[in-house]
């Protein structure tokens, strides 16, 4: 094998190793997030990855990189698991039921990283514009999933929208201490209502 070869493989295994690394303690974050701690501090994340904290530190400028690096990662999960467009052909009452049943899973299912995102927002540029994508990406799809919203006035349209927010299913589920399907069941109740009013 000559030097050339020699060291590009040596230069491809560090890569991949460094790569990985990047990767165990990204997942890392994203784990302890999901297992309820909101914001992990750089010495849990090192635990939790089996690495020393010197290299999270060598493959991170600083947590928000890591942070940054996690919502990247954990967006494209958020677009796999986007829940399928709603029939615009169904009748209303069925849309809305659809409409709530799926934001409702999304947001069950996403719950702690939802509430991370939106704790560190406020230190973050970089995930406050990450935020307002999300936000802006389910208003459009309740939007298109229920055309009817148009013909309303906008405070009742922002109400809608507000109602069908994860700070709304948050309030539901945490401090309400309502279960999933009562707070899909609330929401339901509330959209017809609101839908439904002249």
């Amino acid at each position: 094998m000559s030097d050339s070869v020699s060291t590009t493989v040596k230069v491809d295994g560090r890569r991949l190793r460094s790569d990985r690394s990047r990767q165990v303690i990204v997942e890392a974050m994203l784990q302890l997030i999901d297992d309820g701690n909101l914001v992990p501090t750089a010495q849990q994340v090192a635990d939790h990855a089996n690495v020393g904290i010197r290299s999270v530190f060598r493959h991170f400028e600083d947590m928000e990189a890591i942070f940054a690096t996690a919502d990247e990662l954990w967006r494209d999960d958020f677009a796999d698991k986007k829940t399928g467009e709603v029939d615009s052909n169904l009748p209303l009452e069925q849309r809305i039921v659809e409409v709530v049943a799926k934001l409702g899973r999304l947001y069950e299912s996403n719950s702690n990283i939802l509430k991370s995102t939106a704790t560190r927002r406020w230190r973050s540029a970089f995930i406050k514009q990450n935020y307002a994508m999300y936000q802006a990406r389910i208003r459009k799809d309740i939007q298109k999933a229920l055309p009817e919203l148009a013909q309303l006035p906008q405070p009742r349209q922002e109400a809608i929208f507000a109602t069908l927010s994860f700070e709304y299913w948050d309030r539901l589920r945490d401090h309400q201490s309502n279960s999933a399907d009562d707070s899909i069941a609330t929401l339901t109740d509330m959209l017809e209502t609101l839908l439904a009013a002249p």
